[in-house]
């Protein structure tokens, strides 16, 4: 897909002859990964469903511009377009992390005849943390994160940050410490997070969504969604844990909105498709 004249966007689409569904699923990754982190769902739900799969701009094997400014408004707007251009029928968004909150953000701009369902997997409350701010834990470490950002705004430091992020050893260290399933953090998975890092551009997209204004939160949208919604919530989760406050609002949700239905996975962390995929699929 070319978007907006000038950005090629690697996306999959799969599906079985035979299924007699006509219905289509669209698989928003998050921060860092890309299609393939769905390598374990895909063959599960392309059984029942035609499936699509997209790399967010500036992830996986997408376009990574340099000095575009990355917002979740904007991959949002992504996803509105690849289903107007590409699907072009109405299609459930399942999405992990950030990509969750995108497709939270896509479904509240869009209507019915685009997205006809939400599957949330551990929600993100913004592009990065900085959106979290009524966590005692992130109030804690909010100045540390504004020191963060100066940085990575000087190039120097942030190539020096970004080449040791991008390390096998420190990437691996990072899923472990996400993932409740520590035997699904494998060579495999570390290389499927490292090798888009090494595209040109990926410095760039890294400081710039860092770096860059969460954008909206799903406590603001969520309420103007009458959409079908399930969320999918890891209880192993340190990033986005249950008891941090987008994981309690989430809790909360059902019983203030009954178009949305709450289901936590016991042992997943912030990746629950690939952590649990026993449980997602």
């Amino acid at each position: 897909m070319c978007w907006k004249g000038q950005y090629s966007i690697n996306y999959l689409v799969s599906s079985n002859p035979n299924s007699l569904s006509n219905s289509s699923l669209l698989l928003v990754h998050g921060f860092g990964a890309s299609i393939p982190h769905w390598r374990r769902n895909i063959a599960v739900l392309e059984k029942n469903y035609t499936v699509y799969a997209i790399d967010l701009l500036g992830f996986g094997a997408s376009d990574k511009p340099a000095g575009f400014s990355y917002t979740m408004e904007a991959w949002a707007q992504l996803i509105l377009d690849f289903l107007a251009e590409v699907v072009q029928k109405p299609t459930v968004l399942i999405g992990n992390s950030v990509g969750s909150l995108a497709c939270v953000i896509a479904a509240s701009e869009s209507n019915q005849n685009l997205v006809q369902g939400l599957v949330l997997l551990n929600c993100a409350g913004g592009m990065n943390n900085k959106a979290i701010v009524d966590d005692w834990r992130m109030k804690l470490l909010l100045p540390l994160l504004w020191f963060f950002d100066f940085l990575l705004r000087q190039r120097v430091i942030a190539s020096a940050i970004f080449e040791r992020v991008k390390q096998r050893d420190t990437l691996r260290n990072a899923l472990l410490s996400i993932y409740g399933n520590k035997e699904f953090v494998d060579d495999v998975l570390v290389e499927i997070i490292r090798e888009p890092a090494n595209d040109a551009g990926a410095l760039d997209a890294f400081v710039s969504i860092v770096t860059g204004p969460p954008g909206p939160n799903p406590v603001q949208l969520m309420p103007s969604i009458s959409l079908p919604v399930l969320v999918l919530w890891g209880d192993n989760d340190p990033f986005t844990p249950l008891d941090g406050p987008v994981g309690k609002y989430f809790s909360s949700l059902p019983s203030q909105q009954s178009n949305v239905r709450l289901y936590v996975l016991e042992g997943a962390g912030h990746f629950p498709h690939d952590d649990r995929p026993d449980l997602v699929s």
